[in-house]
């Protein structure tokens, strides 16, 4: 296993720099080290010169394998990380993988599931009908009612395979962070953690499952939206069964033109599914991506949108949202200081950060979207400006505004592709301003104190016990905070000491050198007047020893 990292290892260092990916280093001082390494060590010269940098990378991840092509898809989504033009080409990758043999996938199923599938389906088809690096699905029908159903199961060979490249990431981030160390943009080992989550978090269709269950929950009075059902009693972390759907997908705008489909209804309604399932239920499809919307194939005047593929789903806090709206209103209003005291406000930006300059900085990148028509503003683009202008400041990265953003995106560039006139923001402002006053009725305050009453009755009692230890502990507080100022302030007195005597130790140590040189140049009574050096160079030496105690 070790000797096989190290020639995996190898490869990936050579497909990187044959694609020449190590223009990403930046060129900085304190990446010298790296690019002269670079240069010394490894010979391989980049092939793809004229090609741009992010189609290398794309190629490259290409290259590498299913695991690596799921961390670019994962990349596509950090706007905060890359410029537009790589998220373009990360934004391209597919995973179309060979699937693995039918009749083994076959026998996988069986030993997941525990039951032999002849006892709960029939006209099992070995030929997979989608094959991706992760999984593969399959069709049957299922014994009970004769339903058509798909069997989702995670490919056998592909957990080692992951773990052990995930291991090189890790030992690869770890390694380059030494020399990025000085740059926040180069944060590795968190881009690595973070996909860690994604891809493992995909691995286990137990949780895809419960996802789909609270979709479909959340749905199931829709008449806009269908999600399949799922059977739960045949799914497993490794396998996942339900319900067969037919549609045409959303992205095949000839098929849905040629069935007489309202394109217009059909693009309010996918921004309508999207601010329902972030502004009403909180809980959102997070992988909207085309290959995952289908339209239904009856009623085109009507039409009904499909969704599958639950794996990545998102959530934001009633924080997160109040904060997101207000965001929204005041960019609108072009209010680009209060844009960046919400910023500050919500802990995005560190406190300390100029809000004028922040303004400023702002003002200069979103400013000229308001050349356009309202209609033509992109409520993505607003987010990934956002987001760009805030990294010069330090922001923080918020993971679910990432997630958020990526399907905001999707759901913009399919609905105006439908239908290009689609105005997003007059199709979004009904939910905005629907959630902004539901939060200010007194039936929700109601609400509120409604759901909290029982931990506050029962919390009643103790209540002067609860103060008489606050009290207690802001009293303790307040006397650690003396006595650390006062051991702060003895500790300043006793470094200057230190610094004072290393000085004078050093003074004396070239006071007794130079002595030296000079008897030695004269060498007239020179053991009788060796003692005055001798005499300088022990004060130096207990000078020092005196500032070293000081120290400790």
């Amino acid at each position: 296993m070790f000797f096989y990292d190290i020639y995996r290892f190898y490869l990936i260092i050579r497909t990187l720099l044959i694609y020449g990916l190590d223009d990403f280093i930046p060129k900085e001082q304190y990446t010298l080290s790296l690019r002269l390494g670079r240069k010394f060590f490894f010979w391989i010269r980049n092939r793809f010169q004229d090609h741009p940098l992010g189609e290398r990378l794309r190629l490259a991840l290409q290259e590498l394998g299913p695991m690596w092509i799921k961390l670019g898809q994962m990349l596509s989504t950090r706007p905060d990380l890359f410029s537009s033009m790589v998220i373009h080409h990360l934004s391209m990758l597919q995973d179309r993988v060979k699937p693995l043999d039918g009749n083994i996938a076959k026998e996988y199923i069986e030993r997941y599931i525990g039951n032999p599938l002849t006892n709960w389906i029939y006209d099992f088809q070995t030929t997979p009908i989608a094959s991706a690096s992760i999984a593969q699905v399959h069709t049957a029908k299922l014994k009970k009612n004769g339903k058509e159903i798909v069997i989702k199961l995670i490919r056998p060979d592909i957990l080692p395979l992951i773990k052990a490249d995930l291991s090189l990431l890790f030992s690869l981030a770890k390694f380059t962070s030494y020399f990025f160390k000085k740059s926040s943009f180069f944060n590795l080992k968190k881009i690595v953690v973070e996909y860690e989550k994604t891809i493992l978090g995909e691995l286990n269709l137990l949780r895809e499952t419960a996802n789909a269950l609270k979709l479909r929950r959340n749905f199931r009075k829709s008449k806009i939206l269908y999600i399949p059902e799922v059977y739960s009693d045949y799914c497993s972390e490794n396998v996942m069964v339900m319900e067969r759907i037919y549609g045409i997908p959303i992205n095949n705008i000839q098929k849905l033109k040629k069935q007489r489909t309202n394109m217009k209804l059909l693009a309010e309604r996918g921004v309508q599914i999207f601010f329902t399932q972030v502004f009403r239920d909180n809980f959102f499809h997070g992988d909207m991506h085309p290959g995952n919307i289908f339209v239904s194939l009856n009623h085109p005047e009507d039409p009904v949108y499909i969704g599958i593929d639950f794996g990545i789903v998102g959530t934001l806090s009633k924080k997160d949202k109040r904060y997101l709206i207000e965001n929204f209103s005041a960019f609108f209003k072009q209010d680009y200081y209060k844009v960046a005291q919400l910023h500050i406000d919500s802990g995005w930006v560190p406190l300390n950060t100029n809000i004028i300059d922040f303004e400023s900085a702002i003002r200069t990148v979103c400013e000229p979207i308001f050349d356009k028509p309202l209609s033509e503003i992109s409520f993505g683009r607003i987010l990934s400006n956002l987001f760009h202008t805030a990294r010069q400041f330090n922001m923080e990265i918020q993971p679910q505004f990432i997630l958020l953003q990526k399907t905001l995106l999707y759901v913009e560039g399919i609905g105006r592709q439908l239908y290009p006139q689609l105005d997003l923001w007059k199709t979004a402002k009904p939910f905005i301003e629907k959630w902004s006053k539901d939060q200010i009725k007194m039936t929700s305050v109601l609400r509120l104190i409604k759901d909290n009453s029982s931990i506050w009755i029962e919390r009643l009692p103790e209540f002067p016990e609860m103060l008489f230890r606050n009290l207690e502990k802001n009293t303790l507080l307040q006397e650690s905070i003396a006595l650390f100022l006062i051991e702060n302030r003895n500790k300043h007195v006793k470094n200057s000491q230190a610094f004072f005597l290393f000085s004078i130790g050093a003074m004396l140590l070239l006071c007794g050198l130079l002595l030296c040189g000079i008897l030695f140049l004269k060498k007239d009574c020179l053991e009788e007047k060796l003692y005055f050096p001798i005499i300088f160079i022990g004060g130096a030496i207990g000078s020092w020893i005196r500032g070293w105690n000081k120290l400790k």
